[in-house]
């Protein structure tokens, strides 16, 4: 059949409720043109982020009913770390409440002032983490990486040259490992290729440098590899996320995205040694290592989850509804990453306001103009949110995983059509205040006033 249908029926509802555009304004601007700081029961479409903010299962509620809360020795962990071990493979399994707490254990224990942490392209979470202990993180994307309507099958590859480069240049002792970003989240949602997974690995053990994965949707990542890549068309999922992890020595994993659950996520290694120092910080900061800062229900819906996240035929209706609305706006002439992402669209805010520089906002500017004009929640992925990093300014419209329905989204490409009608009269940004790190969650902005002739 033509038609991809949502591969479940809906059991329960939620919701939602209407506002007008005039009170649209004046939430806007109590938040401070920031839509982080807006409140949830005032946006009717939430695209801001994938991450914890998808459907559960009805085995995922049965499962949490069996929750273990003891405090050590949980079975709840058991199954845990029996569901990630089958899929990840690594030798330890560290439980974090969420991802960027594992990212935050594995830099600190693995970085110092000074070293430097290539990765196909950083996510906010991860860049900060790396700053905060005084490393360097740097993005080696490709070129096609960074152009958003090339289409290549691949965009979200390293660029293997790069990374030997800079091995070369920094020096190796400078580098404590390289992590690959699946799917690569800031590059549009991209896929990394087996190929290059593989190539970067090489580099990595001709100079015993420990590769990771940043792990968060690895199934999107996992299926795109069996569409595009020769020689995977008859592998599972499952079997081909085996291959990868296989190459890689850990990875930190947020079960907020590709683990189907609203909170939790996870640290692997092989290194004996690592995981004793690893386990010794999560004890000070997450909790004891059974549990790690989740519940025990926790960890039994993350267990569930990770196995659905593979499963081929949730994968093909991700995939393709994703793509439906990225091909419709498309369509009409809104420039968006290409290909379209996993789990998000991206829009490229710069071809989309030529008009408006990077130094005032674009991205946030768009943001913000969805929302006035139908109740969109998106996030800026540019300027504000990476400063003078930021290669690209794109919003990304985030789809949370078995939420919303196809009418949902044709809504949003009602509204997406409006907006590009007018996009000539909307205006740019100014921060009025801002923290250090990630301040694209707490940022201030007000409207960059047009300068008036005469």
């Amino acid at each position: 059949m033509k038609t991809t249908i949502e591969p479940f029926r809906i059991k329960s509802v939620e919701p939602i409720r209407w506002t007008s555009r005039a009170h649209r304004e004046a939430l806007l601007r109590a938040a401070h043109y920031n839509l982080f700081l807006v409140s949830a029961g005032d946006v009717l479409i939430d695209l801001l982020t994938d991450s914890g903010t998808g459907a559960m299962s009805t085995h995922q509620w049965a499962a949490i009913m069996e929750g273990d809360e003891s405090y050590a020795g949980s079975r709840s962990f058991d199954r845990f770390r029996a569901s990630v071990q089958e899929i990840f493979g690594y030798a330890h399994v560290i439980p974090t409440h969420q991802g960027r707490a594992a990212e935050r254990i594995l830099f600190s224990v693995m970085c110092k002032k000074g070293d430097v942490v290539p990765n196909n392209t950083h996510f906010d979470t991860t860049r900060a983490n790396i700053e905060f202990v005084g490393a360097e993180a740097v993005d080696l994307p490709i070129a096609e990486g960074q152009q958003p309507a090339r289409v290549h099958p691949f965009k979200g590859n390293m660029d293997v040259a790069a990374l030997e480069e800079l091995i070369g240049r920094v020096g190796r002792e400078r580098v404590p490992l390289v992590m690959l970003t699946i799917t690569n989240n800031s590059g549009g949602g991209q896929p990394v290729s087996m190929e290059n997974a593989r190539a970067v690995r090489a580099v990595c053990r001709r100079h015993r440098i420990p590769l990771y994965f940043d792990a968060c949707r690895f199934a999107e990542n996992s299926y795109f590899i069996k569409l595009r890549e020769p020689g995977y068309d008859s592998r599972s999922p499952k079997q081909i996320a085996q291959e990868m992890f296989a190459l890689g020595d850990g990875c930190t994993m947020s079960a907020k995205k590709d683990g189907l659950a609203n909170i939790g996520g996870f640290l692997c290694t092989n290194d004996d040694v690592l995981a004793a120092q690893e386990t010794n910080l999560l004890i000070l900061t997450e909790g004891y290592p059974t549990y790690g800062g989740m519940a025990g229900r926790d960890l039994e819906a993350i267990a569930v989850g990770l196995q659905e996240a593979l499963d081929e035929d949730y994968l093909k209706y991700r995939i393709a509804s994703t793509a439906y609305l990225g091909n419709h706006i498309a369509g009409h002439g809104v420039p968006i990453v290409q290909p379209p992402g996993g789990h998000a669209i991206y829009i490229d805010a710069r071809a989309f306001l030529p008009h408006v520089p990077p130094a005032e906002f674009p991205g946030v500017a768009l943001a913000n103009e969805l929302y006035l004009e139908g109740g969109i929640r998106s996030v800026e992925i540019g300027t504000l949110m990476f400063g003078a990093a930021a290669r690209m300014d794109l919003i990304r419209l985030a789809i949370p995983r078995r939420v919303y329905t196809q009418s949902h989204i044709d809504y949003v490409i009602e509204v997406i059509l409006e907006v590009w009608k007018r996009r000539d009269r909307i205006q740019g940004l100014r921060l009025t205040e801002e923290a250090p790190f990630l301040r694209h969650f707490t940022a201030q902005l007000e409207p960059v006033q047009p300068v008036r002739a005469g």
